[in-house]
């Protein structure tokens, strides 16, 4: 009989092995899961078999998985939590092996219905942290005039612009190529999460900041390459972008919030609060849940009561 097989660092029975190797590739092929996921997925299963071998004392297979019983999920959470993990932490490492453990029921491996009835750790999501709008035309005049080479400057107001202006993240605005965002275009064709492709319209504002960027770059490249190119001429790493906004927000006095995210949280914001439709901003996010899109209407409602609290002559304290 064939010992257990190594996998991620501890060992797994062989047909539980394959089967998570199986899952691996479904995750990438079929769903487009990108690494940082992926790696977060296996970081948080490894500790979960781990800790299943070590409970079970035996290196778990495909049957030790059928077997778990609810409180078996739950003695794993609640040796997570013991280990310092928040909620947080714990529900995600939840989401990844529910994952895995909804992919292998579908292919008739494993069917263990204790997981599904498994409730995660509440987590409550803390609100967006929106720019003002004044802070954030402040801070797009600002990236241009940086010390560094005059085109890097105007390069970081394009891709600036380009996150506020149509609401991207900061990863979707670096995977653009030129070709991507012909000038004048009224729309640009992004890839989210998931590889679900979505239109977002284009301002003029941002088309006038790219095109003073590619007028400014020395590097001349055709329609395939990169949109936005770093001070060697390959795509721009989104950690050299976080880099200059953390530059700008320490210029400008800005908080530690003031991120490239926090552009695409504006852009939803600030749409919202001139009466722009819910709905409507959730396809320009590439939300795929409506009530990830209803998150900024708190923004809003929290807006208005720091307004009424420090301006109505009933507020509480006056």
């Amino acid at each position: 009989m064939a010992g257990p097989a190594p996998f991620l660092g501890f060992a797994a029975q062989p047909d539980l092995a394959d089967a998570i190797d199986r899952w691996q590739r479904w995750l990438v092929s079929e769903k487009g899961c990108a690494k940082a996921t992926l790696k977060s997925y296996n970081t948080d299963l490894a500790g979960f078999l781990t800790f299943i071998a070590e409970y079970r004392g035996r290196p778990p297979g495909l049957n030790d998985l059928s077997a778990l019983a609810l409180a078996d999920f739950r003695a794993w959470l609640s040796s997570r939590a013991g280990d310092g993990a928040g909620a947080a932490t714990r529900a995600r490492g939840l989401a990844g092996v529910r994952n895995l453990f909804r992919w292998l029921d579908r292919q008739g491996i494993v069917h263990n219905p204790a997981i599904q009835i498994l409730g995660s750790p509440k987590v409550k999501r803390p609100l967006p942290r929106p720019l003002t709008a004044p802070d954030a035309a402040q801070l797009l005049d600002a990236a241009a005039e940086q010390p560094d080479a005059p085109w890097i400057g105007l390069r970081d107001r394009a891709l600036f612009t380009l996150l506020y202006g149509c609401g991207l993240r900061i990863s979707e605005g670096l995977a653009l190529n030129r070709n991507d965002l012909p000038p004048g275009a009224a729309t640009v064709r992004v890839l989210g999460k998931g590889a679900k492709e979505r239109q977002v319209p284009v301002l003029p504002a941002v088309h006038q900041a790219v095109t003073a960027y590619l007028d400014a770059c020395p590097f001349r490249l055709p329609g395939s390459a990169p949109l936005f190119l770093g001070a060697r001429g390959d795509r721009l790493n989104a950690s050299v972008a976080r880099k200059s906004m953390q530059g700008l927000r320490g210029l400008l006095g800005l908080p530690d919030s003031a991120t490239p995210h926090a552009l695409r949280h504006s852009f939803a914001t600030h749409l919202l609060g001139s009466g722009a439709d819910l709905r409507a901003i959730q396809d320009l996010l590439g939300h795929a849940s409506l009530s990830t899109t209803q998150r900024y209407t708190d923004v809003d409602t929290e807006k208005l009561l720091s307004v009424y609290e420090n301006a109505h002559p009933r507020a509480l304290g006056k």
